[in-house]
């Protein structure tokens, strides 16, 4: 351990990551906002000039969209993204997941990310932190667990990742789950080991560290499993480790460097206040989502259903976009702010029926899915063009990708606290449409009933 890590943080960057999804890279950047670490997340590999723009960062992310891809286009994609973050140095570079480590052999492969990752920091072992308490995500030998409306579930009996439409949980031990897409050795650092002592942990770290940099999975269960967590990590970073864990290590390492007195006691982050409307989209298949439509829909947000085989068929795709649109705008006109969403609930005819509706469309399942949010991502566009708006909203991993991408937006930055995950950002860039625009990025499991209210009024949940 250097003496500069016995007393303080190092000088410089602390942490390199790219998000395997737009709501998950949002959410670790809200957690090292709060924790008054300058944190920048582009949208693209960033280049010198965009860089030089946020110099002071002490975190620097990139937003991607590999937890929808296969293997093979991460073979290609992830390495080079990879390689600009390992230029920079950084003592610790992630894989961000999702906290419900949403991943599958043939989509979003976690194992595969790992494999290629790896080659490109020098440890010899990989950290892998997913528990993340402030998101009621619970690690606990090895096996995750995540509470909805304050019942906890295993992963593979959670009312929604259990049947997930495309990367269905049906393993809650993260080691075999995890074992199905790598080869690789995978340990574990448990609940017990951790609250046996610092010094026992690293022992147990120790032996299991090796030339083939195996995998090694700490559970964090409350606040304490947390903190050591956070300091196994930090302390056993050696010349630089890769991760791939959830915002979990984001929260560990506050945690840690909190308790050491290097960042602030109190993580924080301002209050937005309210505007005058704001528009919303919505691809999230999530019953949590569904409730947050449902609750739009019944104060005063004009809530509008995407007629999907008619967004998909080239000949009335574009009066489809329009008629959204056009909605939207007349909604604003009158005070309200629209909601457009594409599914609502896991029981939507539109999801159980979603094979048939692709194939109707003569598209493959996963063309037409990532159609959906080509389309939501057009009406975004088409009602910022229009319509002089400040605060915007996107639900669904996939949809948020697709839509900020489609805004000439280079970066984001947290500018206030709203729901824990979801943080309120603002768009950097050369479009001055764009530059200063407010929007969050929501996951489907993310946020109270009152979601897309607390949006348009600034509300940040206790």
């Amino acid at each position: 351990m250097q003496d500069q890590d016995r007393n303080a943080l190092p000088p410089g960057l602390l942490l390199a990551y790219y998000g395997d999804d737009f709501t998950g890279s949002t959410d670790a950047m809200e957690v090292m906002t709060a924790a008054g670490l300058s944190t920048v997340l582009f949208l693209r590999t960033p280049d010198r000039a965009m860089l030089a723009r946020f110099a002071d960062a002490r975190c620097i992310g990139i937003a991607g969209s590999s937890r929808g891809r296969s293997p093979a286009w991460m073979e290609q994609h992830l390495p080079p993204a990879f390689e600009a973050l390992a230029a920079l140095t950084p003592p610790l570079m992630q894989y961000k997941v999702c906290s419900t480590f949403d991943s599958s052999p043939e989509t979003g492969s976690i194992g595969r990310a790992i494999d290629l990752g790896v080659r490109a920091m020098r440890g010899d072992w990989s950290p892998m932190v997913v528990g993340a308490p402030r998101l009621k995500r619970y690690q606990m030998f090895g096996n995750l667990f995540a509470a909805v409306d304050g019942v906890g579930h295993r992963l593979d009996r959670h009312p929604t990742m259990s049947r997930h439409p495309v990367t269905p949980m049906a393993e809650a031990d993260l080691r075999r789950h995890l074992g199905k897409q790598t080869v690789r050795r995978i340990e574990l650092v448990d609940m017990v080991q951790l609250r046996d002592g610092a010094a026992l942990a690293h022992e147990r770290l120790q032996a299991l560290r090796g030339e083939e940099r195996p995998v090694v999975l700490v559970d964090v269960l409350d606040e304490e499993t947390l903190r050591e967590a956070g300091r196994l990590v930090w302390e056993g970073k050696g010349e630089g480790v890769f991760s791939a864990s959830s915002s979990g290590l984001q929260y560990a390492l506050a945690a840690y460097w909190r308790a050491r007195g290097w960042i602030p006691a109190q993580p924080s982050l301002p209050q937005a206040g309210p505007v005058p409307a704001i528009a919303a989209v919505s691809g999230s298949c999530s019953p949590v989502t569904a409730g947050q439509i449902a609750w739009a829909r019944g104060h005063g947000f004009a809530v509008e259903r995407m007629d999907l085989p008619a967004v998909l068929a080239e000949g009335t795709r574009e009066a489809e976009l329009a008629r959204l649109v056009a909605r939207a705008g007349e909604a604003i006109g009158a005070g309200r702010s629209p909601l457009v969403f594409s599914a609502e609930g896991p029981d939507d005819p539109s999801v159980t029926g979603f094979d048939a509706i692709a194939r109707d469309a003569g598209m493959a399942r996963s063309d037409a899915a990532r159609s959906v949010g080509v389309a939501l991502a057009e009406v975004m566009r088409r009602i910022l063009d229009a319509n002089a708006l400040k605060r915007i909203a996107i639900a669904g991993g996939d949809s948020s990708g697709e839509v900020a991408s489609a805004l000439d937006i280079a970066a984001l930055s947290v500018c206030a606290g709203l729901a824990p995950g979801a943080p309120l950002c603002r768009a950097w860039s050369d479009n001055p449409r764009r530059d200063g625009l407010e929007l969050v990025l929501k996951g489907g499991q993310i946020g109270a009933g009152s979601f897309f209210g607390d949006v348009l009024e600034g509300r940040a949940a206790p």
